[in-house]
């Protein structure tokens, strides 16, 4: 059961973080151009604007914006009131549908991250204990400690590896 509300905190907050973004960039346009609707050209700026937003506010790897051809087809897919623009509601359920894929990467990164860094940290640690010279170090340090400088390590490796492509 807690791990049913959790998730549902997890998606409510995720929900919110869109929303927010999703209403930043479309008061931006409206207070632009005076209009309550985005044309295509308004649309894949809008898109460029979320995608850098994103890229600063999560972690893990940066996302590449999508297309202007699917940026197009999505358009006509959620234009509901077929005028050839997409106002606040229909943008709202744009960017969400287009960034679905986006949280589930970044939760995978955040999952391996903290989940998994410590697992493999503390065997390393203990296969570690036995080799001379290194292993009295390694036995000093705290396992809490070890497994933060492990972690931070696969961190800084995962940025690395991100400016890197």
């Amino acid at each position: 059961m807690g791990q049913i509300l959790d998730r549902l905190q997890g998606k409510q907050w995720r929900r919110k973080q869109i929303r927010r973004i999703t209403d930043k960039v479309f008061d931006h346009f409206k207070n632009e151009t005076g209009r309550a609707s985005l044309n295509f050209e308004d649309l894949y700026i809008g898109v460029l604007l979320v995608y850098n937003d994103i890229n600063k506010r999560l972690p893990g790897p940066h996302f590449d914006p999508p297309s202007k051809d699917l940026v197009k087809a999505m358009m006509q897919q959620n234009d509901l009131n077929l005028d050839g623009e997409i106002d606040r509601e229909e943008f709202a359920k744009f960017i969400k549908q287009l960034t679905a894929e986006t949280f589930v990467v970044v939760s995978q990164g955040l999952i391996l991250t903290l989940v998994a860094a410590p697992a493999v940290a503390m065997a390393t640690k203990r296969a570690t204990e036995g080799v001379p010279g290194v292993g009295k170090v390694v036995q000093r340090l705290p396992n809490s400690v070890y497994a933060s400088l492990i972690t931070l390590t696969v961190l800084l490796f995962q940025q690395a590896r991100q400016e890197f492509d």
